[in-house]
């Protein structure tokens, strides 16, 4: 896709969906939709996705159907001075450091019924450019090696397998430069 026609469709999602931070009174519904779009064995607890929203609410991103009101999608993280990830941002909110210039990105969640639409690439990109106004560094995550591609595809790069066991699963970690030094 060229940059006009990418251009063209984040500002039909913009239109479609309302993009901002968590509300705290959505702390539920996000941690349903965290149990829809991952197994048991990689899903954020109800408890901590709680505690998440609690923490870092402003490290929440939400896209909001404007015609139903629900929260479709959303991309979580943590700050932090840390370069590199490690299985305990997934279960200790406390490691939230809002000075910290790298983002740990915890879940991208997109409800099945809105995937397709590039939703889930225009949360990374608002993500993106508001951490990076922000003064943040870098994105960084973990994914399965059936999703690097579509990281890629959204700027990150490859950095081999992480040092990660989270849910039992071989995990890739992935990085992106957001403040364009």
């Amino acid at each position: 896709m060229d940059e006009r026609t990418q251009q063209q469709a984040a500002e039909g999602l913009h239109r479609k969906f309302e993009f901002r931070d968590i509300l705290p009174e959505e702390a539920e519904q996000a941690a349903e939709i965290e149990r829809i779009c991952f197994p048991p064995n990689e899903a954020c607890t109800r408890e901590m996705m709680i505690r998440r929203v609690e923490k870092a609410p402003d490290l929440f991103l939400v896209a909001v159907d404007r015609h139903t009101g629900r929260v479709a999608g959303f991309l979580n993280g943590l700050a932090t001075r840390e370069s590199t990830f490690r299985d305990e941002f997934f279960t200790d909110a406390e490691l939230h450091d809002p000075d910290g210039k790298n983002i740990m990105l915890l879940g991208l969640d997109v409800l099945p019924e809105y995937r397709g639409q590039g939703l889930a690439r225009e949360l990374v990109r608002t993500y993106a450019a508001r951490e990076r106004a922000k003064g943040r560094r870098m994105l960084l995550l973990t994914c399965l090696e059936s999703k690097v591609e579509m990281y890629r595809k959204m700027g990150f790069r490859d950095e081999g397998i992480a040092n990660s066991e989270w849910g039992g699963e071989q995990w890739h970690e992935m990085s992106c430069v957001i403040d364009g030094k």
